[in-house]
């Protein structure tokens, strides 16, 4: 079979067949197929589509080019969830624990920050001693005694899906909803699930930027990840403002200690983490419905003991004994905070999301290219959200930066990426759309 054949079938409108695809995928992993024929392909994908059947076989030949983890003799369901990307989006720091202290088994193995979209793997590794690389004997014994654990992508699991990833991400052809639906999902039917929950965000800050698009992205992954045997619900979720009150590593891993802990929890961030858990819960079996899983899962937060399974967690994976009582002693701090004054009177009425992600980007809290440090310190925090009435002179946030001339520069983005009007702001709701 030739690859150049293969790449004519799907230029030329064709369905692939298995072996088709399979021949595809080992091309990835043994390098058999060059740079430009996988580019080709990818291309040809772009342009002319793939039936879910395809979506579902190069699903599965990706997920089966290394290692797939197996969770035999688990004393309850391994569940996971995915987020399509947003900008102070920390919610799976809440989930793994909460779904863990009511009976679930999460393995999540997450990213690192893609473009102005935070990670939740450099979250993690802004807290002294926690690896999110531990061998695979460490992980798997602690999923099953903690019930959670969240590492970093391993070399070894669905391989192929990096290299195709790698070159979608320089030849303009990421925007695929099938080739987004088989990296995905590649990935988590590798973990071994018996349960996942998507969120979908969609927004200005977004990925998928209007509702068509996440709409149609949110009904591919569910029906792939059935076809696939996995069962999926995908919840569309809103992303045209920061999520939570704090963007940025150390911030984001400071906002969800006190979520935790009963602190400070900012109802938009509380919505979709309730809503995500509680689709997890019902998937495994650990709830007759939703609305009887938000009570347990709500229970898990007054009693502490999602807070137990967090700080149990991090102990695990190498991190402080003590990081939830005094989270500043470990969290590095940035040395100039500013506030962002409002320039006038006035209702926050819009919010440039993806901007504010590109602004913390260029305060190096995230990456220009593969390989740059991250400084953790950096970040927004008590962002007021779209609705708030402020004063004149009022901090719409305050800025954390390396330095006076940086800050300065943030200080002025953010306040390009936010308007003020006079007149009051309906609230959006956090769930836009439920599928599956």
């Amino acid at each position: 079979m030739l690859a150049q054949e293969i790449i004519r079938a799907k230029r030329d409108g064709q369905a692939l067949d298995e072996a088709q695809i399979n021949h595809f995928v080992r091309g990835l992993v043994d390098n058999s197929w060059s740079e430009g024929q996988v580019a080709a392909l990818g291309m040809a994908v772009f342009l002319k589509g793939m039936g879910r059947d395809e979506a579902v076989l190069l699903t599965r030949a990706m997920m089966n080019s290394g290692r797939v983890m197996r969770w035999p003799d688990m004393p309850g369901p391994v569940l996971d969830k995915h987020s399509s990307g947003g900008v102070g989006d920390k919610v799976s720091l809440m989930l793994a624990p909460m779904v863990a202290a009511c009976g679930g088994y999460v393995p999540m193995i997450a990213g690192r920050g893609l473009g102005h979209t935070g990670g939740t793997v450099d979250k993690l590794e802004a807290i002294p001693g926690y690896t999110t690389t531990p061998d695979p004997a460490r992980f798997d014994h602690i999923v099953r005694t903690l019930g959670c654990a969240i590492i970093g992508q391993t070399a070894d699991l669905a391989p192929a899906d990096k290299r195709f990833y790698a070159t979608r991400d320089v030849t303009a052809t990421v925007e695929s909803v099938p080739l987004i639906t088989a990296s995905i999902l590649s990935k988590k039917l590798a973990a071994g699930l018996e349960g996942l929950a998507m969120d979908i965000k969609c927004g200005n800050g977004a990925f998928a930027s209007t509702p068509e698009f996440a709409k149609e992205l949110a009904e591919s992954i569910v029906a792939v990840a059935g076809g696939a045997g996995l069962r999926t619900r995908a919840l569309i979720t809103d992303m045209n403002q920061i999520l939570g009150t704090d963007v940025g590593n150390s911030l984001e891993v400071i906002e969800t200690i006190r979520y935790l802990k009963g602190e400070h929890r900012e109802l938009r961030l509380h919505e979709v983490t309730l809503a995500l858990c509680a689709e997890m819960l019902v998937l495994g079996g650990l709830a007759a419905d939703t609305s009887a899983a938000r009570v347990k899962l709500q229970a898990s937060l007054d009693s502490g003991a999602a807070a137990e399974k967090f700080a149990q967690m991090v102990v695990a994976l190498g991190g402080p004994a003590d990081l939830m009582e005094r989270p500043e002693a470990y969290l590095a701090a940035a040395p100039v905070v500013k506030p962002v004054a409002a320039p006038r009177a006035g209702i926050i009425t819009t919010m440039s999301t993806r901007d504010l992600g590109v602004a913390i980007v260029e305060l190096g809290g995230g990456r220009r290219k593969a390989g740059d440090a991250i400084d953790m310190r950096v970040g927004f925090s008590e962002v007021k959200p779209i609705g708030a009435r402020v004063a004149a002179g009022e901090p719409l946030a305050l800025i954390h930066a390396a330095d006076e001339a940086a800050a300065d520069r943030a200080v002025a983005s953010y306040l390009a990426a936010c308007t003020l009007g006079d007149a009051d702001v309906a609230a959006t709701p956090m769930v836009m759309a439920e599928v599956g």
